[in-house]
């Protein structure tokens, strides 16, 4: 029961970001713009959050108030992603540039403009930021009382508990609400279906981008920042994300572009991750002699076998990737 009990809540963990940087890239090529660039959202999402809960820390707020610090932190992130999104949007609908070079280019600014901005802040050399410890929810946030010795509710519920993941399941609901519920998303949904259709009705097609865009790097960013907060005590930001953003596309792609199957996707591809952390509490598992490295290569090999079996059923926007041009019909 407790392994399952980790698995579960471990699973929830490594689901969040990818959720969330998923629904991202969903909004952005609904709009009818290919984002490339999530790696580099999550990338300056969490450097900007990890900033700001170290400068809470050093200043007494985020230990007198860490659910706020958390929340504080949030909204640095969504904010910073989605200013670093503008970089992706002026260059593909002002400029009118391919949407896929812009994204890897972005991909490689994000992680280099990161070891610049640890080099500034902390000194040359010094690229890893240490992460506070009062960030994860624990019973004491409740007042309830600690538990003597392992139990399967603590696990499952407080073990990986962080305010990010009721954020998510927020931002996972409205996201659908928002796409299939509202005018604004189906507005969206015509710019990146028929955007010459789209223009004839009086909407601006050039408007509706941008904002796809600029929610995609809202989620990135706060994506970023629940991928590395959660997972380690420090994290150097020399090696970015560890390629997790375009884990993310994979899900975005074989979740079809819509929320509920985003979603199923991200918790598949997180379930094999969490047994690459904890294969070797699973007897049968650990029986098997597989190093770690071998686990975590499960999600991409899936991710590969997955999206080729499934590419040819997968439809994506018609005109993700056609740069707009109002004179065209």
């Amino acid at each position: 029961m407790m392994i399952a009990a980790n698995i579960i809540s471990m699973t929830i963990l490594f689901a969040v970001p990818l959720l969330l940087v998923a629904m991202g890239g969903m909004f952005s090529e609904h709009s009818g713009v290919i984002n490339i660039a999530l790696e580099g959202m999550m990338i300056i999402g969490a450097l900007f959050a990890c900033f700001t809960l170290q400068g809470l820390d050093q200043s007494g707020f985020g230990p007198a108030h860490p659910q706020l610090s958390m929340f504080i932190a949030i909204l640095v992130a969504g904010v910073t992603g989605m200013i670093f999104s503008l970089l992706l949007g002026f260059a593909a609908i002002n400029l009118k540039a391919d949407q896929t070079i812009g994204g890897t280019a972005l991909n490689q600014f994000a992680p280099a403009f990161a070891v610049v901005m640890t080099w500034a802040i902390q000194g040359q050399g010094l690229t890893t930021i240490f992460i506070p410890n009062w960030v994860r929810i624990t019973r004491d946030t409740f007042g309830l009382a600690p538990v003597d010795g392992p139990s399967f509710w603590n696990n499952l519920i407080f073990k990986y508990f962080y305010l990010t993941t009721p954020v998510a399941i927020v931002l996972f609901i409205a996201a659908y609400i928002v796409m299939y519920k509202t005018r604004f998303g189906l507005r969206l949904r015509a710019c990146g279906e028929h955007p010459q259709a789209a223009d004839s009705v009086g909407i601006n097609v050039y408007k509706m981008r941008y904002i796809g865009v600029l929610i995609s790097g809202v989620l990135g960013g706060i994506g970023g920042m629940a991928y590395i907060i959660p997972s380690v005590s420090s994290w150097n930001f020399e090696v970015g994300v560890s390629g997790a953003g375009f884990l993310a596309l994979a899900v975005m792609i074989f979740g079809q572009w819509k929320p509920f199957r985003i979603f199923l996707a991200a918790v598949f591809f997180a379930l094999f991750k969490s047994l690459a952390n904890i294969a070797s509490s699973i007897p049968f598992l650990a029986d098997l002699g597989w190093t770690q490295n071998m686990y975590n290569m499960i999600p991409f090999i899936a991710s590969m076998i997955i999206l080729a079996f499934t590419s040819k059923k997968s439809r994506a926007p018609k005109a993700e990737g056609i740069p707009y041009d109002k004179g065209s019909r």
